[in-house]
């Protein structure tokens, strides 16, 4: 199988008007890949997120560019691929960075709104997967790089139920995706950040339960600890801990040698324990590949 050009890789990035979606864009960029970062709304919400990348990409010289991309549509991910394949004529990486978090009782939301947490956080990949995947496969190489949380395995606080379910489904989707892409040369990673409770707009964005009431039915036992949580967690937060940090981890995955590539990374301030318990998990999926004799199905850092 071709091995994947670690120099000026073709890259998309979902999620990329705001938060690690948008500093990720910007890190490959600089780092000397052509990228292309998805968002929707190009000419409407996002405009000046769009138009952003456009003016740094002129004023450093870098081969950046936004293109319309809506995860909960397959239209949206089918054309925005083919923009891609437009601009520069092949794919390398895609980024599964694209996701919305929500905060409240997990009661509270109508199974409608967990369905479209699902939809953004985990069908999403779903979507941009069945139409990249076609293009690398026909190319014998490309990386898909999954943007996670330590939520799946670490210690979580309550009251984020919906988004932690939901980044754990996309966790398992990504582990069976790795073993049915390596056979086409297609590797995985996926990028573990903890919470980092500033730089980006992932809380401060979050969404609330449509059931008010059932929600209010909570304040009297949980009501002080919910408006503290916020602040139980950045207490965790090193002062010096920047997201820039997950976009340069991402940018060193992205430019390893595929061999060295690890099948899953941590970066996170708050250590939570994700790491740890990730490491005894990942080794129990290896051993059990050798055992059914899958071995071969494995990335070369699968359990490390």
């Amino acid at each position: 199988m071709p091995a994947l050009s670690t120099t000026r890789q073709v890259v998309l990035v979902t999620g990329a008007s705001s938060g690690f979606g948008r500093l990720t864009a910007i890190t490959l960029a600089r780092a000397g890949h052509t990228v292309v970062g998805g968002m929707r709304a190009v000419d409407r919400r996002n405009a000046t997120a769009a138009g952003e990348l456009t003016r740094l990409a002129r004023a450093e010289d870098m081969r950046l560019s936004a293109v319309e991309l809506d995860v909960q549509s397959q239209k949206s991910a089918d054309a925005a691929i083919a923009e891609v394949l437009r601009r520069h004529t092949r794919l390398d990486v895609v980024v599964h960075n694209a996701g919305h978090m929500v905060e409240g009782p997990a009661e509270a939301f109508t199974p409608e709104q967990l369905a479209a947490l699902y939809d953004v956080n985990v069908v999403g990949t779903q979507r941009v997967n069945r139409a990249a995947l076609p293009v690398l496969r026909e190319q014998g190489a490309g990386l898909l790089v999954w943007v996670g949380s330590s939520s799946t395995r670490g210690g979580h606080p309550p009251f984020l139920a919906p988004y932690f379910a939901a980044k754990a489904g996309m966790d398992a989707l990504a582990e069976s995706y790795a073993a049915e892409l390596i056979r086409f040369g297609i590797g995985t990673t996926i990028v573990v950040p903890g919470a980092f409770t500033s730089g980006t707009n992932h809380f401060a964005h979050a969404g609330r339960p449509d059931d008010t009431a059932r929600a209010a039915a909570y304040d009297e036992h949980y009501g002080r600890l919910r408006a503290d949580l916020g602040r139980r967690l950045a207490a965790l937060i090193p002062p010096d801990a920047d997201v820039q940090s997950v976009a340069d981890e991402i940018s060193r995955v992205v430019a390893l040698p595929a061999h060295e590539r690890p099948f899953r990374t941590h970066v996170d301030p708050s250590r939570d324990g994700s790491e740890v318990v990730s490491a005894v998990a990942d080794r129990v999926r290896a051993e059990f590949y050798h055992r059914v004799g899958l071995a071969d199905l494995l990335a070369p850092k699968a359990a490390l």
